[in-house]
């Protein structure tokens, strides 16, 4: 690695901040909020996915060498493949990757997460040139999910994100897309002021997040924002508080299994989902047991999450 390599990288991170939309710098302050400081440190679950200016100017050749001994390690490589021959896959891969010398870097254990919870404001400088019309402010309120990818309660929370939904106030979709799910019905239907809700999720080896993030528009009234977090409050009180509809229930868990078989069409997907599968749980459960598990859900299910 040269210095001057790695300040062109740096250059091309700081380029790639400035591209990087509201949306996922709001994530990523909701899980610097949710995984604060444990006994004076910071865990690895809040720090940063996205390599701002300043993290970005920092990078030495050194700190990169370092990084890729530990992370690039025989120990951490999971081989995986679709469409290929198994038998000749193994072969494979025990010609190229199977060592018997272990890594010599010394590796620090992982502390269980920890949700501590808390409050990100995050502020952006005053453009030079006021646009003729200003950017949206957004907000996300979100709740842990304990367990993440081994959490009992993880289909019921898949189900729930999707009777939840959402999106935003124009869908370049076409007419009717998700207008179905409850929060395009009760939050952007009723309030024209909201330019976006929608349920998300940050599912992590062994915690995670279930969540709600908008956007609303300053020219509405300095207090959409906060009305936005009041409304998303209602919103998960209800979701713990009474059944959803059997309609409700129904729809969430076609479009569930929907987006589950539509994405593990392609091979790209398919392999990828055979890693991280094996990588999280040491096998890999086909799409005929997520169907199962995901028909399974009923409207008790998604009131305990």
């Amino acid at each position: 690695l040269h210095e001057e390599d790695v300040a062109g990288a740096a250059a091309r991170l700081g380029f790639h901040w400035e591209d990087t939309p509201p949306f996922a710098k709001l994530q990523e302050a909701t899980n610097a909020a949710a995984y604060g400081k444990v006994d004076g440190e910071e865990q690895g679950l809040g720090w940063p996915h996205l390599c701002d200016p300043a993290a970005a100017a920092a990078l030495t050749p050194a700190a990169l060498r370092k990084f890729v001994e530990r992370a690039a390690a025989p120990e951490n490589i999971v081989v995986a493949a679709a469409g290929a021959d198994h038998d000749e896959m193994v072969r494979l891969a025990r010609r190229y990757f199977h060592t018997e010398t272990a890594s010599t870097t010394a590796t620090t254990p992982r502390r269980p997460a920890v949700y501590t919870g808390g409050r990100i404001l995050l502020s952006v400088p005053p453009p030079a040139e006021p646009a003729p019309v200003p950017d949206p402010t957004h907000v996300s309120l979100s709740f842990p999910l304990a367990g993440g990818w081994h959490s009992p309660r993880l289909i019921a929370a898949c189900v729930l994100q999707q009777l939840l939904g959402g999106g935003s106030s124009f869908s370049a979709g076409g007419p009717g897309k998700g207008m179905y799910s409850r929060l395009y019905r009760e939050v952007l239907n009723r309030h024209h002021w909201a330019e976006s809700a929608e349920a998300t999720t940050a599912i992590h080896d062994d915690h995670g997040l279930l969540g709600m993030a908008g956007s609303a528009l300053p020219v509405h009234g300095p207090a959409r924002a906060g009305d936005l977090v009041r409304i998303f409050a209602e919103q998960w009180y209800r979701a713990a508080t009474r059944d959803a509809t059997d309609e409700e229930v129904s729809r969430a868990k076609n479009m569930l299994k929907c987006n589950v078989l539509t994405q593990l069409e392609g091979r790209l997907v398919q392999f990828e989902d055979v890693g991280r599968q094996v990588s999280t749980y040491g096998k890999r459960e086909g799409p005929e047991e997520l169907c199962e598990q995901i028909d399974a859900v009923d409207a008790a299910a998604i009131r305990g999450v």
